[in-house]
């Protein structure tokens, strides 16, 4: 009986304590959250505005990207034209609205496809290994061995130009980046024991990567995602600036920044804005890959708190 009172007396003021305790509301919740990823939320919301203005372009583009008004050409920023006009009096905001559209459609496609490809080829280097991750990473090092933007420039030039090009030239230069970290992913998660207990069971190697592989690269995979969605914008407006891209008169900010660098001293309104959008939008992007890296890794999540 006196042990049973000695516990009942130590375990009372716990349980006082931990019943005591006010959970948090969801507006400190939220306030918590904002202070800790107070620059990544303002980048995730910076973008989302982008992508909404970009996929309605018709609804928020106050007059046509192809409209020209020659009495009004080189009009500075005004009421009418708030980003004011270009060389041929088309409305700089209506064609900064559509070009982001041109810009982020190809980026993810770009994004897309070279995630693919580098998925499949990471999994099947690092699941396989022998001659079979021997043969893949000597391929994915030749490539890596030309700088990005350098070798996106000698494969649209091969192949021609046209935004089709641009994305398969964007994604050609990405993919040894997603196949080499797949891969590291993969040679790690093989050695763990519900991997081995799994091949030990019978389990076919589909069924292996689908439940125990696949589902734990989501989080590294989504971080370098991000970040490398920030190298395709730019790769890709840069690649449109040079005239390898989209046709001559199409909306898009690499080619208004070309049209308007002949301008500066007259009109830099011209080149300014769409060059001051693709700063904005690379740098939110950032914002949003750092910001999902520290809340993602353990160890950068638990000095955050």
């Amino acid at each position: 009986m006196g042990t049973v009172s000695a516990l009942d007396n130590t375990s009372a003021p716990i349980a006082v304590q931990h019943l005591a305790t006010p959970s948090l509301s969801i507006q400190q919740r939220l306030y918590r959250l904002w202070r800790k990823y107070d620059v990544a939320l303002l980048g995730g919301i910076f973008f989302t505005l982008v992508l909404t203005i970009s996929l309605f372009a018709p609804v928020f583009s106050p007059y046509d990207p192809g409209q020209r008004d020659l009495k009004n050409r080189l009009a500075e920023p005004s009421a009418v034209h708030v980003f004011g006009t270009d060389e041929l009096g088309r409305d700089v905001l209506s064609r900064v609205i559509f070009g982001g559209r041109t810009v982020l459609s190809g980026a993810f496609a770009a994004l897309g496809l070279s995630f693919g490809i580098g998925l499949m080829i990471g999994i099947a280097a690092g699941y396989k290994g022998g001659w079979v991750d021997n043969l893949l990473m000597r391929c994915m090092d030749i490539l890596l061995s030309f700088p990005s933007v350098l070798l996106a420039i000698l494969v649209v030039t091969t192949l021609g130009v046209g935004q089709t090009n641009v994305i398969i030239a964007i994604s050609v230069a990405q993919i040894p980046v997603f196949a080499r970290l797949v891969r590291s992913i993969v040679l790690i998660l093989v050695g763990q024991e519900y991997v081995t207990a799994a091949k030990s069971l019978g389990a076919h190697d589909s069924a292996i990567i689908l439940r125990h592989i696949f589902p734990n690269m989501i989080p590294p995979m989504l971080v370098q995602a991000t970040a490398m969605l920030a190298i395709t914008i730019a790769t890709s407006t840069a690649l449109n600036f040079l005239g390898l891209g989209v046709e001559t008169g199409t909306p898009d900010w690499g080619m208004m920044i070309a049209d308007g660098q002949g301008l500066l001293f007259d009109a830099p309104h011209v080149a300014f804005f769409p060059g001051l959008c693709l700063l904005l939008t690379v740098l939110s992007v950032n914002f949003v890959g750092d910001g999902l890296r520290d809340h993602l890794d353990p160890r950068l999540r638990n000095q955050a708190g």
